[in-house]
């Protein structure tokens, strides 16, 4: 589970954090106040690290592109307002599901050397001319100690410019280890970093205790792998769909691959929930769909084995007949994907929205809080949401003032814009789910209104009665 996060110029951002991530962390703000921003930078981190090219420091995304969750344009168009020091600064810290033991080499015992269940990486990386980016420090925090690469040396030309550091060192700070050099040649420098976060090969073969690297690696790799995403533009709904028996890991980022993934996890017999209330996904969706009061019934059948086409069938009431998903209202089809996503991905997953709201009148809205709060609890999944709506809002302060959700797995925040930077203010939430730092106009203002409403009544009715 990510945990925390900072970040300094990027996009809207002179500085973000350090941001508290809890098991259900939500964004609030004002259109083009940074909230997006927020879920980009992370989806940058993961396409960085599922990219192929690992002479790549960090991956911004093409058109077109499966595999480009976020599509963020050049280095120029993510540093904030083209920061005069060229640099972008970021942290990321995450609970590992299990603690790493690092053996000692030398313990015959087989003691470990160290042992922690979170890590820290943190890393600067600059733009040296001409496009390319280069890491300045890179550096894991682990076991209450650092272990970072940073160049020896960076020279500069005529043209102020800098060169694009070659060769870098190995630091160990913080406890009492210390890499030891292996036989060999006397060391002049490591290559570069891997991407933005990975050591070169040549750490592991001129240090013969730098083995462990390799798990920091890939403890973030797994990390990112672990993060799901679904966009706030969802796909319209289609009449039929075909599946031809693949699996998906997700939704797809419109929820596109939704009905394919009902279909895979009904194959396999996936259930989902804990102790008595587990059941099929299908039927868990279902269940939600009806308390959310937007069907009475939903199933996906087969239209034909040879062509491999189903449909989905809602109900709409009791007494309605089944009809096709296009023919009953827009926000089921949009509904429909966040909650599989919730119950579909892995234990441990972190699952980003945008938007989860869009299409559902407020009452529904209310109960997505309350299907995002189950996910948590249920399928022990962390949901960072950025949402404009009120009612969501509300319903996570009632259930944390009902003690149906701990105030401790909630992290809050507003996202206020001035002067085109981007400010993080945590919503300082009590045991009764009041917020005490409640930012003015949040959602409008409901009394100015009422108020407004009240005097132009008053005048219509003088006019009236004159």
């Amino acid at each position: 589970m990510l945990t925390e996060l900072s970040a300094t110029n990027f996009k809207s951002w002179p500085k973000l954090g350090p941001m508290r991530l809890a098991p259900l962390t939500g964004l609030f703000g004002a259109n083009s106040s940074g909230k997006s921003s927020i879920l980009q930078f992370l989806l940058m981190l993961k396409q960085t690290a599922d990219s192929p090219d690992r002479a790549q420091v960090l991956y911004f995304g093409e058109e077109k592109s499966e595999k480009s969750l976020a599509v963020l344009g050049t280095f120029d168009d993510v540093l904030h307002k083209l920061a005069p020091e060229r640099r972008l600064s970021w942290s990321l810290a995450w609970k590992l599901p299990k603690a790493l033991k690092v053996p000692d080499p030398q313990d015959a015992r087989g003691n470990p050397l160290m042992t922690g269940s979170e890590v820290k990486l943190s890393c600067d990386v600059e733009d040296v001319g001409q496009g390319r980016l280069a890491v300045q420090v890179m550096e894991y925090l682990f076991a209450a100690q650092q272990f970072s690469m940073r160049p020896l040396s960076i020279s500069k030309k005529d043209t102020g410019r800098k060169d694009a550091p070659t060769k870098y060192t190995l630091e160990a700070q913080g406890g009492t280890f210390n890499f030891e050099r292996g036989r060999g040649r006397p060391l002049e420098g490591l290559p570069p970093p891997i991407k933005c976060y990975g050591f070169p090969a040549q750490v592991r073969a001129a240090y013969q205790n730098a083995q462990f690297l390799s798990d920091l690696e890939y403890a973030f790799e797994q990390q990112m792998q672990r993060v799901f995403y679904l966009g706030p533009l969802r796909e319209y709904p289609f009449r039929d769909y075909r599946w031809s028996g693949a699996e998906p890991i997700d939704m797809g980022r419109r929820g596109e691959k939704v009905v394919s993934a009902l279909l895979a996890a009904k194959q396999r017999g996936a259930m989902v929930g804990r102790g008595k209330g587990r059941k099929p996904l299908e039927e868990k969706v279902a269940e939600w769909l009806k308390k959310l009061g937007l069907i009475h019934d939903f199933r996906v059948e087969e239209i034909g084995k040879e062509n491999n086409l189903y449909r989905v069938s809602v109900q709409r009431s009791s007494s309605s007949a089944h009809v096709l998903l296009p023919d009953v209202g827009f926000g089921v089809s949009q509904i429909l994907p966040v909650i599989a996503l919730c119950y579909y991905v892995p234990e441990g997953s972190t699952i980003l929205l945008e938007q989860p709201e869009i299409h559902l009148h407020p009452k529904a809205q209310e109960g997505l809080a309350d299907v995002l709060i189950d996910a948590v609890k249920s399928q022990k999944v962390q949901v960072l949401v950025e949402s404009h709506s009120e009612h969501l809002l509300r319903r996570l302060q009632r259930r944390i003032a009902e003690e149906k959700f701990k105030l401790e797995d909630a992290a809050l925040y507003f996202c206020d814009a001035k002067n085109g930077a981007s400010e993080l203010i945590p919503l300082d939430i009590d045991m009764y789910g009041v917020i005490r730092n409640w930012p003015n106009e949040f959602f409008g203002n409901e009394m100015k209104d009422i108020a407004a409403m009240s005097d132009a009544k008053m005048k219509r009715r003088g006019i009236a009665g004159a």
